[in-house]
């Protein structure tokens, strides 16, 4: 039996292990709260969509732990100054984040997180998926990953406009050209699609060094300044874009697996729009994150800390399949479509597309940029791409 399904017991049987831990602000964290606690658990990432059944689960069943949450939301690029602001006044409100790679990154330069490797004790050793692994190498010790998927580049088209996708990024650029501001992305500092297609070109271009924005990625910037003068205006965010293609404001989207099967779930896309892929593409992977502020007091880390092993067992992972939105969504071994909620396993059959797993297959993976690069990257695309 892993170590994981070993945790997966533990927390079905109710009583945290007696052991607690030292946080190393000095603080003791026992192994549960001295009595209930509330938790305000922020989401700037739209998580709550793949964990908030796992969450409301964890509350009902463990009423010692954990008595009221509320959830709200936020954008990504609200999230440091919101949680800077309340850690300078003392008095940190926020409880636990639900992020991206955009908000970790933010929150990692800024130094907001609290240290969440000091509590392997508590949370173990997750069988990561090898490249969910990759991605939380990411958080630095400072989050956990929660759920995972081989994001993109894709493209998303209407199929009664576009006859073929385009299969290489000149191809796209012709596109684009001859249909002028018919193509969109969104800003990639608050978009998944937008990120992952500004990461994922410098595979695709070639060029000299895919993990610096700043001195290895002269295709890539050069690339996006010509595209800049015929695509559509940049998007705020990743819904904005999928409103216009099902508006036929545009005809042509970056996407990936999640955002392609979820809003044609939702209704929001129609569900006659088809997705593509590149020739040689190299899929740029994507996780979100649970992260503890610093400045949380003793027992709501410790609530915390139970809440995040409780994500991280198979049972509640498969859960992440939800409604396609993070395709395929685990983050752990040994997680199939069959055990996921028979809701989730009708949506993918009927709004998924068929040939995802094959694609994922064939073409290799390689993380996001880390939060430092990842800044990097967001910078120069406002200021050379965008403000140009």
């Amino acid at each position: 039996m892993t170590a994981l399904l070993v945790i997966g017991v533990v927390a079905a049987c109710g009583a945290p292990d007696d052991k607690s831990s030292d946080d190393k602000t000095g603080q003791k964290i026992p192994a549960k709260p001295a009595k209930p606690v509330d938790l305000d658990i922020l989401d700037v990432a739209g998580n709550l969509q793949l964990t908030q059944g796992m969450i409301d689960d964890f509350r009902r069943q463990h009423p010692d732990i954990v008595g009221k949450v509320t959830y709200s939301k936020a954008p990504a690029p609200d999230l440091a100054g919101k949680i800077k602001a309340q850690q300078q006044a003392g008095r940190v409100q926020i409880d636990l984040v639900l992020t991206g790679t955009d908000g970790l990154a933010a929150g990692l330069s800024q130094d907001l997180w609290s240290d969440l490797a000091a509590h392997k004790d508590v949370i173990g050793t997750p069988d990561y998926l090898p490249p969910a692994a990759d991605m939380a190498k990411l958080a630095q010790g400072k989050g956990q990953a929660i759920v995972y998927y081989p994001s993109g580049p894709l493209v998303e088209y209407d199929p009664g406009k576009v006859a073929a996708p385009p299969k290489t990024p000149q191809a796209l650029l012709a596109w684009a050209k001859a249909h002028p501001k018919r193509f969109q992305y969104a800003d990639p500092a608050n978009s998944g699609p937008g990120r992952t297609w500004l990461m994922g070109l410098p595979y695709l271009l070639g060029d000299k060094d895919p993990a610096d924005p700043e001195h290895g990625w002269d295709k890539t910037w050069a690339y996006l300044k010509e595209l800049d003068k015929y695509a559509a205006p940049y998007a705020s965010g990743t819904t904005e874009t999928m409103k216009n293609l099902a508006s036929g404001q545009v005809d042509m989207i970056m996407s990936t697996t999640g955002w392609y099967i979820n809003p044609r779930a939702l209704g929001t896309v129609p569900k006659k729009m088809a997705v593509g892929h590149f020739d040689d593409m190299t899929w740029v992977t994507d996780a979100q994150y649970a992260v503890v502020p610093k400045g949380v007091s003793a027992d709501v880390m410790s609530a915390d800390l139970n809440l995040i092993k409780w994500i991280l067992t198979p049972k509640q992972q498969a859960k992440a399949y939800d409604d396609g939105y993070f395709y395929p969504g685990p983050a752990v071994r040994d997680v199939p479509l069959s055990l996921a909620p028979a809701k989730s396993r009708k949506t993918i059959e009927t709004y998924g597309n068929k040939d995802f797993d094959s694609w994922i297959d064939q073409f290799p993976k390689k993380p996001s940029l880390p939060a430092e690069q990842q800044v990097t990257a967001f910078d120069l695309w406002s200021r050379n791409v965008a403000g140009g």
